[in-house]
């Protein structure tokens, strides 16, 4: 059995800089990894003996950006299939093209969930996107939504156009939780500035998990911390965000944070094994 689940990975994409690459989120986050092929991850992870989940994001329709295929997700996570499993991920002003390539996702890929991400500029709550959830919903994908600050953009002019109110937990993503009962919904980060909106979202909502991604474990909040300990500990996992935070760093960092062994051997491993459905 590996020692942990990372269920938070960007790979390294073909023809395309890595995040690390900009000098602004490297300083940002002050543990970025450098690797700019997705065998060098492969071989990181698995010196680790940790799993990880792969993702990437299309923003085509906010961005003008053509986006990585969802089969090159799943390509990898076929090449590495003891290191990786894959989520995929659809632009949602798509419309009927994204509740295909759901579909295609499911059906042919074999990913098993969908990435969202304050980048391509849409509330999770608007009703016209429902049809998305409702393909997921039927398949047993995950969705997982970026929530709270992101370090992309940082430093850039107009924080390179992101705007932070898209990944706000409430009313957003409980909305969607609430309108989605059997949707397994991802929280992807500590969502600050509204921490407390999200634990409050995770008490409420069965169908609601959160990662831990993005942040060093050592600048979680009090509450957070205390949360995590207590009342979400069968809800809340590992993520590190590599390659912006290194995963051994992250772990170094949550060892200080003073967990009993039972409960970090669930946010480590138990949690994301159950929720992903796994044997590792």
């Amino acid at each position: 059995m590996v020692r942990a689940i990372d269920i938070h990975i960007h790979p390294p994409m073909p023809g395309r800089r890595t995040l690390t690459d900009d000098p602004e989120i490297a300083k940002y986050f002050r543990s970025a990894v450098a690797h700019s092929k997705p065998e060098e991850m492969a071989e990181m992870y698995q010196e680790l003996d940790i799993f990880g989940v792969l993702f990437q994001i299309d923003f085509e329709t906010a961005s003008g950006s053509k986006p990585i295929p969802n089969d090159y997700i799943a390509e990898l996570a076929q090449r590495y299939p003891k290191q990786f499993v894959g989520f995929g991920s659809v632009d949602p002003w798509k419309g009927a093209i994204a509740v295909r390539e759901v579909e295609r996702c499911a059906e042919e890929l074999g990913l098993l969930g969908l990435k969202f991400h304050p980048q391509q500029q849409f509330f999770p709550n608007d009703e016209r996107f429902y049809p998305i959830y409702e393909a997921a919903q039927r398949y047993g994908l995950i969705v997982l939504f970026h929530t709270g600050t992101t370090g992309v953009g940082v430093g850039q002019p107009g924080g390179g156009g992101i705007k932070l109110k898209y990944a706000r937990p409430i009313p957003y993503i409980d909305d969607v939780a609430a309108d989605f009962p059997e949707l397994t919904i991802i929280m992807a980060h500590p969502s600050f500035p509204w921490q407390e909106e999200q634990l409050a979202v995770l008490v409420h909502k069965p169908n609601v998990y959160m990662d831990l991604s993005g942040w060093s474990p050592k600048y979680f909040s009090p509450l957070l911390v205390q949360y995590a300990k207590t009342l979400i500990q069968d809800k809340v996992m590992f993520g590190s965000d590599y390659p912006v935070i290194s995963p051994e760093r992250w772990m170094n960092d949550f060892d200080a944070l003073g967990f009993d062994d039972a409960v970090k051997q669930k946010i480590l491993l138990d949690n994301a094994k159950k929720l992903l459905k796994l044997e590792v």
